[in-house]
């Protein structure tokens, strides 16, 4: 009896089933992720770019299209200032090709024929070109209200981060399009789904004899740079494992409380010495959180990064703790109230209210890992909080001084207490020594 087609297809794969190392190393090429229906339903627009396309996955659809006129004019002034021919970038991309759709966890079937190689480079070329040439005209704009704080980390330390050789009036590198455009282009940029492999900006800067970072993509880039500590100048509280604590769940039973909770069980909350999402401890009944900036643009950087560390087997999970943390002490806008008066939120969103509701809405359907080294923080608050003395001082503070009226019934109960305490006292000297 004949084998069935499908029956053979199944025992060849068999047969040629690969080993574990080399499965493992088919799966560690891929680190630009599809994200799943699953995910992007809770929040679409943060997933998908609304201006322009990095990559394949969004490769010429709709309103995106127009961004690719602004990419070929960044390409020519990119090959002008390199002053070495195209050819040679496309020789030193040509290579690694196969690396580069690797990368991706879903590639259209049409990008691994044959005859759209010459189109994938282009694409690749294009896009990387691009997102150098913003990174290098538009540094300083990393400064403005949004909260994009990408540095260029892909270029030399002394490259310029000027834009002379743009017109004054250019829709993307002016001035005018530093203030209005660029934002909205470094948002979408830091998109997970919107990303080249950091091997394309490697190749195009080393043509250039410039040095770049080890990462996967710019979006790996960033999240590296929110992780970064510099040095710091006091000595500060450490785990066992030497490292820097990030409070979260866990694998513990101990849950965090609200800032506002915390603040009445007696513990300060000030600003860490670095910005690192890592810089989080707790000694001597205070808690060192870092300043973030709130604006409009975080969310959507943030589902990306989380989205990331999700999908990449290794990638860690620094960012979605810290998130989780964050959720877990913002209940309402009395605790954002709280931190900003502590110099740990800036609110560029305007209502507390809404700094919560961000909070709170970036924490859903997040799943922590339960053997994380970064407990020890979170069990010292807990057991911080669990002491006596402060339970009772929690109480307190929440019983009666949460408003001004509660605030005066204790002032004047404490008045009536002390007005029967001098008035025993004079009754029982006046019982002891009568007057004569």
């Amino acid at each position: 009896m004949e084998e069935k087609q499908w029956v053979v297809k199944i025992n060849n794969e068999l047969n040629s089933l690969a080993n574990t190392s080399e499965e493992s190393a088919h799966w560690s090429k891929r680190f630009i992720y599809k994200i799943p229906a699953c995910v992007t339903e809770l929040n679409k627009r943060a997933y998908k770019p609304q201006i322009v396309s990095i990559g394949p996955y969004h490769h010429g659809m709709g309103d995106l299209r127009a961004m690719e006129e602004h990419k070929h004019r960044a390409l020519l002034h990119f090959l002008k200032r390199s002053n070495k021919p195209l050819n040679t970038f496309v020789e030193a991309l040509a290579p690694v090709l196969q690396d580069l759709k690797d990368a991706y966890d879903q590639l259209d079937p049409k990008w691994h024929l044959k005859e759209n190689d010459d189109e994938f480079l282009e694409m690749m070329i294009l896009d990387g070109c691009f997102i150098l040439e913003i990174l290098r005209t538009t540094d300083s704009a990393t400064h403005t209200h949004h909260s994009t704080q990408t540095h260029d980390q892909t270029t030399s330390s002394n490259a310029t981060n000027h834009s002379e050789d743009y017109a004054s009036n250019d829709p993307i590198f002016s001035t005018h399009g530093k203030l209005y455009i660029v934002p909205y282009l470094k948002r979408d940029m830091l998109m997970l789904e919107n990303q080249i492999p950091m091997l394309v900006l490697e190749k195009l800067v080393f043509v250039q004899n410039a040095n770049v970072v080890k990462c996967f993509h710019i979006l790996d880039v960033y999240r590296k740079s929110l992780l970064s500590e510099e040095p710091r100048s006091k000595k500060h509280t450490k785990t066992k494992s030497g490292q820097n604590s990030i409070i979260h769940r866990g694998g513990g039973d101990e849950i965090i409380r609200s800032a506002t909770e915390l603040n009445e069980a007696g513990i300060r909350i000030r600003t860490s010495k670095t910005r690192s999402l890592k810089d989080i401890s707790f000694h001597g009944g205070v808690l060192e959180l870092p300043l973030i900036v709130v604006d409009d643009a975080l969310e959507s950087l943030y589902l990306n990064l989380i989205a990331f560390e999700r999908f990449h087997v290794g990638a860690g999970n620094e960012v979605t703790s810290y998130i989780f943390f964050m959720d877990n002490i913002i209940d309402n806008s009395r605790d954002v109230s709280l931190l900003h008066s502590c110099g740990v939120i800036q609110n560029a969103l305007g209502s507390d209210k809404a700094v919560a509701n961000l909070f709170n809405s970036l924490s859903k359907d997040i799943t922590l890992d339960p053997e994380s080294r970064l407990d020890d923080v979170q069990k010292r608050v807990s057991s911080y909080c669990q002491k006596p003395w402060h339970r009772w001082r929690a109480n307190l503070m929440h019983t009666y001084f949460t408003n001004p009226w509660a605030i005066l019934s204790v002032i004047a109960a404490i008045f009536l207490f002390a007005l029967t305490i001098l008035q025993t006292v004079y009754s029982v000297l006046s019982y002891v020594s009568p007057a004569s």
